[in-house]
């Protein structure tokens, strides 16, 4: 069983792993987050066709894999046949040629063995929202390895969100935004969120000390200028995701720097 006493997520986060640096959402992510010092990651969840939990970003195949269609539409045995490393670098030369689309238990291994904490991201195929919510919050109340701190559910999605609560009530969740909306109060409060998370342009110093006036968390995506950073944790910002976080870790807190 997770345990419920949630412990805090680290000030600088991998974004789909390292996805600067490897193929997003990968195994090789995960690993290159860890070799960079990251202590906790980000990653994409949804759904195959036929029902099983696997870390992808996009509603299509075209962008990151060598297939075509819809992700909703693919099995998991269709889906793990095709290249989700050769689009990032080299082709099919590349170093990653070959790296395949993980499912979410095989991330919950490598994160045990790599020693990482998680904020799993529910990224529901349109009309799948509450699907997948449940089959991905339900997959980390059972499979979550018991030598990590707890995992953080994050989504856009408030029906995703409200059936995580109902399948894993006791895994915090965040909500995703891109902007912070009229009535986020409310909104976060219907969800039972201990967090949200904000596209860091639209971020201010005033909302900033409003959410944190709430008693929620507030982290950032994606932040990969130094500078930036050291504005948002000034601000308040509990954390930022990163898809270079090498190049934060040093000012953040976890380290002996100041702030740029």
């Amino acid at each position: 069983m997770i345990d419920t006493e949630f412990a805090p997520v680290s000030t600088v986060i991998g974004h789909r792993g390292a996805a600067g640096h490897t193929p997003e959402n990968t195994l090789a992510s995960l690993e290159k987050a860890a070799g960079l010092g990251v202590r906790w990651v980000e990653f994409d969840t949804k759904l195959t066709a036929d029902g099983h939990v696997v870390l992808f970003h996009d509603d299509t195949l075209e962008r990151t894999t060598g297939g075509r269609g819809a992700v909703a539409e693919t099995t998991l045995a269709d889906l793990r046949a095709l290249d989700a490393g050769s689009w990032f670098d080299g082709g099919s030369q590349g170093a990653y040629a070959g790296e395949r689309v993980p499912t979410l238990k095989e991330a919950m291994e490598s994160l045990a063995r790599l020693g990482l904490g998680a904020v799993i991201e529910i990224k529901p195929s349109p009309g799948r929202e509450r699907e997948t919510g449940l089959a991905v919050a339900g997959a980390l109340a059972a499979g979550w390895p018991e030598t990590l701190p707890a995992p953080l559910i994050a989504s856009f999605e408030k029906t995703a969100l409200g059936a995580a609560r109902e399948a894993a009530p006791n895994i915090h969740r965040a909500l995703n935004v891109f902007r912070i909306p009229r009535g986020w109060r409310n909104r976060v409060k219907a969800l039972n969120c201990r967090a949200v998370h904000c596209l860091e342009r639209n971020l201010t110093a005033r909302r900033v000390r409003a959410l944190k006036d709430e008693g929620l968390a507030v982290r950032a995506f994606t932040v990969n200028d130094p500078v930036r950073a050291g504005t948002l944790w000034r601000w308040g910002v509990d954390g930022v995701f990163s898809d270079y976080p090498e190049r934060l870790l040093p000012f953040s807190r976890e380290s002996h720097f100041s702030w740029p």
